[in-house]
Formats: C-alpha cells, structure tokens, sequence
C-alpha cells in the first residue's frame, strides 16, 4: 500500500524517518519474535532432555533457528493465513513451527512444540525481547546521540556570557555553555535510571504455576528451567505471576522515557526562545522556503516539529505505563492490544529524535545579539553589589541597590558607577564594586566533564 494512504502519519509521511523500528514493532516483527520464543523453548526442552526429545540430534538446533533468523515475508503471510482459519494468532505461529518441522524430519516430535504453555508466555516474553532490542538498537543510540551533540555545544559556548530569564524579566548572568549543561546531565541521569529498569517476562503457563507441566513431569524443576530459559533471552522472570506479566516493569520503563522527552520538550522551548530573541541563527538550507507568503522567513521547524511529537509520544506513554499494569483477576485482554501499540510512542519519539538533531545542528551562535543583551541590562548586577555591601556590613544595601535599579530607565555603566562613588565605603571597596560588570558576573561552575 502506497504511504499515501497510511492512516498513520508514522507509517506515512514520517515511515522513512521510522523504518528502522519496524523490525521490532510492525505485525512481521512481532510474528518473528514469537517464533524465535517457540523455537528457543523447545531447544531448550532438548536439553533438559524431556522424555519424548531425548532422541533429538542437537545438529538440528541450528536449522530450528534457521526458521527465525531466516523468517520470510512468506513465513508470515502463511501464519496469517493460518490465522483467518483458527481465528489466534499464537496458535498460528505454533502451526507455522510444526510444518516447518515436517521439513525437518522433526514431525514425531513437533507435538512439543508449545508444551505446557499459554498464549501470554509467548507474547510476554516476546514484547519485553523486542522492546529491550529496540531500545538497545535504535532508540538509545538516538538519545545518546543529542546528550552528546549537546555537550559538544556547551563545551564550545561554555564561556560565552548570556542574560539569563527568570520569570521572564532579565536576571543574574550565566553562561550559555552551562545552561546546556543543564539538559545533559538530566538526560544523562534519566539515561541512567532507565539502565537499572529489568525487561521483564511472564513464563509460567495458563495461570503462572506450572500446572500442565507439572502434572506431566512431575520430576523436573520447572521453576529452575524457566528461570534459566529467560534469563537466556536476556529478560528477568517475575516468580509470582496470573496468566500474564504484571507490567509493572514495563510502565516503569514507558514513565522513564516520559521523562526523558519531558526533558527534551523543555529543552526544544527555551531553544525555540533563544532563536526568537535572536541569539541564534539558523542555517539556510537551499531551497526550503519558510513560509509560503514571507519570503525572509526561517521557521525553527525542527523543534517545533519535535516538541509535537515528544507530545504526543508522552500521552501514549502516560497511558500503556496507567493501563498496562491493571489487569481483571487472572487475566482480561485489554493488554493485548494495547501492547500492539507500544512501537506508535517510541515512533514517535525517534521522529522527534531525528528533528531534534537537525534543529541543534542548525544553530549559528549569534553573539553580538548575547552581548547587546547583556549591555542594555546592567541592572543584573545590582545583586553582586548588594552581596559585597552586606558582607562590608553597610546598612540596608538591598533597599539602596532596589531604589537605584527599579526605575522605568535603563540602567546605565555611568548611573551604576555613580551609585558606587556615592557609597560610604573604602576606595578598595568601590575598586571592587567597579570591576563588576554583566559580562564577567556568571559566577562559577564545573568544567565540561
């Protein structure tokens, strides 16, 4: 189907932009992921040995594997088709293994194939695998990836004076290079609490006790095995589990994330704001035009086009990490479809990702606008000389310093420079006072690390 068609702007307009998640979130992934469970799960029954599998040759682990590694566009569109016929799409996927087997001279043995297992044991352990891969593979790199362009620009601006805002209204200096550092140590420090969150899995049969394969195998220590089997997936295992995982984990790592773009929208606003107030530039790309009746415009498109869709992946994260959690006594299905959706946010968030980069490498710093600022402004450095006159114990130096600088004038070197002649203090006192000025008052702070 051409894109043009595409309900979703994620699989329209934007899926170039996208594509490299379809590997772990479109239908074919999901359906590639389930295969891997099933085939894993009953390699991993060959090596127990289990009674009926003793008799397997392990030179047919590689060819089983081979199913996945190598699934086709084929391969699912014969599971779906098994699907309109049995109406359950795991049930196809375990159809799909057993013909598989028949080609492989498994067939007296292909009844294993799903041993014991319900339906969630697959999907909960396959969506946590894709979602961890995802995340590993795609998703971080792309986070990493803006921290370290971002740190890159501190490093290189971490000494140019800037008017800070507080309220909106001309505060203390700052430097720009450190207001950076800002969104990099608290994306760093969201990047590293979402590191700590396990990928959880559910794997333990209709009701998470083992029932069926404890009946017939009374012997075998179940628990031991699938504790051994997910942790071989690289996931964790929930030990008290109903018919599904609990999802606790995973909405823990949906909030991470809604923190991580909470960060990112903050940052594509004071951005968007420093390009309205002209202390950055943009770089003209040959071609675009910014608006469609304003020849001179350039748009901060970039951000703007990221602080939507950071949004807009937010409120999807907001409800698979309320939803996901609850589910009625041992199992209802409200999860499943809501998981189909779990890739849509993180679409989302790559998109605002990738225009993000874009916007950040636009940026051309535009430091006589900084400057100018920050002469119009010598007020901001009334704070400084009321600090030095309280430690000079002089008498009411706030009040002196609010009379001088609350005026509907601007505050000029000349104005300040008076106000120091006329204080009752030492000349070294009103050496130092002079020596301040908004361009040198950005205080102190720890070097790019």
């Amino acid at each position: 189907m051409s894109s043009l068609f595409a309900i979703s702007p994620i699989d329209g307009r934007y899926q170039q932009s996208v594509r490299a998640l379809s590997a772990y979130f479109s239908e074919y992934a999901l359906m590639q992921y389930r295969v891997r469970i099933e085939v894993e799960y009953f390699i991993a029954l060959c090596k127990i040995p289990m009674p009926a599998l003793k008799e397997v040759n392990p030179d047919v682990f590689a060819p089983l594997r081979a199913v996945y590694e190598q699934f086709s566009e084929q391969d699912a569109a014969r599971i779906k088709a098994i699907e309109s016929k049995v109406n359950h799409d795991v049930k196809a996927v375990e159809y799909l293994l057993k013909e598989k087997m028949e080609t492989l001279g498994l067939g007296e043995v292909k009844e294993m194939v799903h041993f014991g297992l319900t339906s969630q044991d697959i999907n909960n352990t396959a969506t946590p695998l894709l979602l961890k891969e995802a995340l590993q593979n795609v998703l971080l790199p792309a986070y990493q990836n803006v921290a370290a362009l971002l740190h890159q620009q501190a490093t290189a601006w971490i000494n140019i004076p800037m008017l800070s805002r507080t309220h909106g209204q001309p505060a203390s200096p700052t430097l720009l290079g450190k207001e950076i550092l800002v969104f990099t140590e608290r994306l760093q420090n969201q990047l590293h609490l979402l590191s700590q969150i396990p990928f959880s899995a559910k794997f333990g049969g209709a009701v998470g006790n083992f029932n069926a394969h404890h009946a017939a195998f009374p012997h075998i220590n179940w628990l031991q095995f699938a504790d051994n089997f997910v942790h071989n997936l690289g996931l964790a295992r929930c030990q008290y589990t109903t018919q599904i995982e609990h999802y606790d984990n995973l909405g823990a790592v949906f909030d991470n994330l809604k923190r991580l773009n909470t960060i990112l929208i903050d940052l594509c606003r004071d951005m968007w704001t420093y390009i309205s107030m002209d202390y950055f530039k943009q770089k003209i790309v040959a071609g675009e035009v910014g608006s469609s009746t304003m020849p001179h415009k350039v748009n901060p498109i970039d951000f703007e086009n990221a602080e939507g869709n950071l949004g807009l992946a937010n409120a999807l994260f907001e409800h698979l990490s309320a939803k996901l959690p609850i589910s009625r006594l041992q199992r209802d299905l409200t999860d499943s479809t809501v998981l189909r959706n779990i890739g849509v946010p993180i679409a989302h968030t790559l998109l605002a990702l990738n225009n993000l980069t874009k916007g950040l490498n636009k940026l051309l710093l535009n430091q006589p606008q900084l400057q100018a600022d920050l002469q119009a402004h010598w007020e901001v450095i009334t704070e400084a000389i009321q600090t030095v006159l309280r430690r000079e114990g002089f008498a009411n130096p706030y009040e002196a310093l609010k009379n001088l600088s609350r005026t509907h004038e601007q505050i000029t070197p000349d104005a300040i420079y008076t106000f120091i002649n006329d204080l009752a203090v030492s000349d070294a006192v009103k050496a130092e006072l002079k020596q301040l000025s908004p361009f040198t008052y950005t205080g102190v702070i720890l070097p790019p690390q």
